[in-house]
């Protein structure tokens, strides 16, 4: 009996012995191929840098550089000011069709793209203030054509309100409404909407090589096929998922700034997007997402008071990226209001 238990025992020991080392070769594995896709990404990025060079030139901006991307001749100067996440490479080729005509200026906010970071919070009034600044110190004065997508709405209708006396038209793209964060609140708390991934978990799937090598699946109906190989490479770094968040965070204020605006007989032209959301993709109910959408439409409406001058242009064809879904439509539009003012 006892040669029989320290036979056990000794036996016991050694698979314990062999399943600790098994455990150690593969915390071991582990760790290697993290390591390895911390390099693989480090490499990555460094040789981007070379492929993908700034086209246009940084500008000081007060204390940190902005990209300005300058094409075309004549006045007024057209400012695109692009949404959410997005940058000056978003507005694809609409830059060079309106060069035909005018002076056009794409760029990238703080953060963003071939930008710098800045020290000062993304509020809308900062990135206005900055953006003017780096107008200003490039060389490109008024007068602005305002040309707003998304979020970027709210920014050029404060840089509206901010530099009235430099401002001849307003384009509004699909614009996020004044009073967008206090009436879908209620409904995005009552759905458990979490909202989108962290900065710092994004910024740990894209320094350890995960967003680069699974770009397909993590970045499906984010980011369109043709566009992920500048997302990879220029603009997902950790300055632009700290800057989009902070952005997001501060979006509240600038609606409270603009809250109520009006610009006099300023030619405005508000395009509204055709096509509803996809609300569902969001894990939204169908009866939320009805509301949403009907928000954001009544919104859109509602920006006609910003002006006696003002025109509603519904983008039959599109969703929210109408200067993907239907760039002629936005091109049209901006030289209508160059037309009026010429």
């Amino acid at each position: 009996m006892i040669n029989s238990a320290i036979i056990k025992n000794s036996a016991s020991r050694k698979l314990r012995s062999k399943l600790m080392k098994l455990l150690l070769i593969l915390i071991s594995a582990a760790v290697l191929i993290t390591g390895l896709g911390f390099l693989y990404e480090a490499i990555a990025s460094a040789s981007a840098k070379k492929d993908y060079p700034a086209p246009g030139k940084l500008a000081d901006a007060g204390g940190y550089s902005l990209h300005l991307l300058r094409q075309g001749a004549g006045a007024p100067t057209i400012i695109l000011e692009a949404g959410s996440g997005e940058t000056s490479l978003s507005w694809r080729n609409i830059p060079e069709q309106l060069a035909e005509t005018a002076t056009v200026v794409s760029y990238d906010r703080a953060g963003y793209a071939w930008s710098e970071q800045a020290d000062t919070e993304r509020s809308g009034a900062n990135i206005v203030r900055e953006l003017h600044s780096a107008l200003q110190n490039a060389g490109i004065p008024g007068p602005y054509l305002l040309v707003g997508h998304s979020l970027g709405g709210m920014y050029a209708r404060l840089f509206t309100q901010t530099y009235p006396e430099e401002v001849t038209g307003l384009v509004l793209i699909d614009a996020r409404p004044e009073n967008d964060d206090r009436e879908t609140k209620p409904i995005l708390e009552a759905e458990n909407y979490a909202g989108n991934p962290s900065a710092s978990m994004l910024t740990l799937l894209k320094r350890s090589g995960a967003l680069r090598l699974f770009q397909n699946q993590l970045l499906e109906g984010l980011v369109a096929k043709q566009d992920r190989g500048q997302f990879i490479n220029v603009i997902s770094t950790p300055s632009y998922f700290a800057a989009k968040e902070q952005e997001a965070a501060l979006a509240s204020s600038t609606e409270d700034a603009i809250r109520g605006q009006t610009l006099g007989s300023l030619p405005v032209k508000i395009i509204a997007r055709g096509l509803p959301q996809d609300y569902a993709a969001f894990g939204m109910s169908e009866e939320s997402g009805r509301r949403l959408e009907a928000i954001w439409q009544a919104g859109q409406r509602n920006m006609l008071n910003l002006s006696s001058n003002s025109e509603l242009i519904v983008a039959e064809k599109s969703g929210h990226m109408v200067i993907h879904d239907q760039p002629e439509l936005v091109v049209r539009a901006i030289l209508s209001v160059l037309e009026e003012k010429s």
